[in-house]
């Protein structure tokens, strides 16, 4: 059984507390019998202050509790709750001192919603993406076959560039394209500034231009990855000046980039795969292209005899066809001008007088006592001289 509480125990010795002294023992009161505890409640009245902290009301139909978020705690959360959300909270609970308040130092924040406050800022800034028309798919750009300079921009320590070297040098050994590493940080404050510098940079990089490039990390917690959430990141792909291919974490982690990217590749060592080609498939490729093109030839080559066998054969039956109308066209001539030639005449029994000039002798008054000329038969010419009367 509690003994009698001693009301003056700890007064001053005016026999009073003071005010102070009273909120100093609350505290130590409170945060002794209370250890950091799981609360839920209703956000009311949030206010962010120039120093990154959070205040806020959690209340519930019974009562309120004054709560504060640090900086160094509420960066890490993808979004600042809405008003009126329903949250859970994880925190100490505590006095202040100066206004005489319960209140929470809230160390982690959720919200009651399928996944929490990360899925809600994931959806608010995929609808600004959307109504900005980056997650068409007509907007998209197709990759280059065979690239020249891929660059990679992730962080020079991590395993996704390893990955990804190793994979284009596989494929083709020695390996087709360069590498370029666009070093950025990809985790942590300050990640969203350096993916955003790496990314503008892809067209004003020194050596030549660059033909595709790779974004992206290894896997991670939902936190390590959120960078690759951030709707500025997003938009610093969609803009980029050569086509992106997205490679952030595994292959069910999808992301805000994977979303805006060109291509969106399940891992690093993916990503690789997409941008390169691989030789040995290539040669085959052409293998199977030669044994077509040569069937191909062969075919058109025998089609090609095939048809000028056909007109071969043809010309020849049009030219015997000519021939044979030809003579028989000539034949009918000949008949019709042997018709018609005097030796026919002569054969019939006539004959042709002619001087010694050759002249044709018609007439009576042509032939005088004495002439003498030659007479045309049907089988020669004889002399001949006309008698007188």
């Amino acid at each position: 059984m509690v003994g009698p509480v001693d009301l003056f125990a700890a007064a001053s010795a005016e026999g009073a507390w003071t005010v102070g002294e009273v909120t100093r023992r609350a505290r130590a009161v409170i945060e002794a019998g209370l250890p950091p505890l799981w609360v839920r409640g209703e956000v009311s009245g949030f206010k962010a202050w120039r120093s990154g902290h959070w205040y806020f009301t959690l209340r519930d139909a019974t009562a309120q509790l004054r709560c504060v978020m640090f900086a160094r705690e509420n960066r890490r959360l993808p979004a600042a709750p809405a008003e009126g959300m329903q949250v859970f909270v994880f925190g100490r609970p505590t006095v202040w001192e100066d206004k005489g308040e319960l209140r929470l130092t809230v160390l982690e924040l959720l919200s009651t919603e399928q996944g929490g406050l990360w899925q809600l800022a994931f959806e608010k800034a995929k609808a600004a993406l959307a109504r900005d028309g980056l997650l068409a798919p007509g907007r998209k750009r197709p990759l280059p076959r065979y690239p020249r300079r891929i660059a990679v921009i992730t962080s020079p320590d991590g395993a996704a560039w390893r990955d990804i070297a190793a994979v284009v040098g596989r494929r083709w050994p020695p390996p087709l394209a360069e590498l370029l590493l666009v070093p950025a940080q990809v985790q942590g404050d300050g990640a969203e500034d350096s993916l955003c510098a790496a990314l503008g940079r892809l067209g004003r990089l020194p050596g030549g231009a660059v033909d595709v490039a790779i974004v992206g990390r290894g896997g991670g917690s939902k936190e390590d990855l959120w960078t690759f959430n951030s709707e500025r990141v997003a938009r610093a792909v969609a803009v980029a000046a050569v086509p992106v291919v997205s490679a952030v974490g595994h292959e069910t982690d999808v992301t805000l980039c994977d979303l805006v990217a060109d291509l969106r590749a399940p891992t690093p060592s993916g990503a690789a795969e997409a941008v390169t080609p691989d030789r040995q498939e290539v040669e085959e490729a052409l293998d199977r292209l030669a044994q077509r093109l040569a069937r191909s030839l062969t075919l058109r080559a025998q089609r090609a005899v095939d048809r000028l066998e056909r007109t071969g054969d043809r010309l020849t039956a049009a030219i015997e066809g000519r021939l044979e109308r030809a003579g028989a066209q000539l034949a009918a001539y000949g008949a019709r001008l042997d018709a018609l030639s005097p030796l026919k005449v002569l054969a019939r029994g006539y004959a042709v007088a002619r001087d010694a000039r050759g002249a044709v002798l018609k007439r009576v008054t042509q032939l005088p006592a004495g002439l003498a000329f030659r007479l045309r038969v049907s089988d020669g010419e004889v002399p001949a001289r006309v008698a007188e009367s």
